[in-house]
Formats: C-alpha cells, structure tokens, sequence
C-alpha cells in the first residue's frame, strides 16, 4: 500500500481539526457542568426557570451544530486515516465510544431537560424532581469525563501518526 507524504498531510489535518473540535466541545462542556447545571439543579423546580426557553438559555441550537459539526470532522478524520490501520482503528474504537455517550445523551439526558424546561414554563411541581435533576446532574459529570477521555484518546493517535509521518519522509 503506498501511502504518500500529502496522503498523511490530510490525515494529520482532520486529527488535528477534530482533536481541536473535541476539545472545544470539552470546555464548553466543562463550563456548563460547573457554571451552569449547579444552577439550575440548586433548587428544583424554582431553579428550572433558567432552563425556560423564555430566558435565552436554552443551548439546544448551540449544542446540536457544535456536536454535528464536530461528529462530521470525526468521520472524516476517520476516512482520512482510514489506510492507517493502527490510526483508524483506534479512532474506529474512540468513535463508537464518543457515539454510544451521544446516544445515552439523546436518549436521557435531552429528554429530561426537555421536561425540566416544561416544568419551569408550566410552573406545575412535578414529583420527584429534585431526585431527577441530582441524578441528571450526577450523571452528567460522567458523561462528561467520557467525553474528556475520549478526546485525550486522540492524542496518542495523533503522536503515533505524526511518528509515521515523519519516517515516511
């Protein structure tokens, strides 16, 4: 298999832009764990108004392009390094690691803020609510520090890409 020096060019590229992407994602991650979920699990379901569309704050925009954007260079960096057996399989292995966290996302943690931002806009006290939001809240920092894991996964690959890089010149 020949595998040109512009062939890894574009290969360290997209790493590099994802593993760039990944780590944008993590900060804004990481500043909506500590700044902004506190806040609005402090006192449920008073607190839920800052999760009311009414108020601006609701990320759902923000977070749909920002994962679809990032989602979108993974898969290419994928594709980019998909003559890299070692490379593509350990962004094979990252990646469907990074999408099963994006299913358990979609599939309880949107529809629980979903419902928590019903609940401030309906001003109704659900049962349980303070129970929910400290397990949402719990759950986040782990699905967060999957996230933080995975992206720090991408270094070694990137390393391991640029050693071959450099001994193919």
């Amino acid at each position: 298999m020949n595998i040109t020096e512009d062939y890894l060019s574009r290969a360290e590229l997209w790493m590099i832009i994802t593993i760039v992407t990944y780590f944008l994602i993590n900060g804004a991650q990481i500043f909506e764990t500590a700044v902004f979920v506190p806040k609005w699990t402090a006192n449920p379901p008073g607190t839920f108004s800052l999760l009311a569309n009414k108020n601006g704050t609701s990320l759902k925009t923000f977070w749909t392009v920002f994962h679809s954007l990032h989602e979108l260079t993974f898969i290419l960096a994928i594709a980019f390094c998909w003559k890299l057996l070692p490379i593509r399989n350990g962004l094979l292995f990252l990646f469907t690691i990074h999408f099963a966290v994006r299913v358990w996302t979609l599939s309880y943690f949107a529809p629980n803020i979903i419902d928590f931002q019903k609940i401030a806009e309906e001003l109704n006290s659900a049962t349980d609510v303070v129970k929910r939001a400290n397990v949402w809240k719990t759950l986040n920092y782990v699905r967060v520090g999957i996230f933080i894991a995975v992206s720090f996964g991408l270094i070694p690959l990137l390393l391991k890409l640029l050693q071959l890089k450099s001994s193919n010149i």
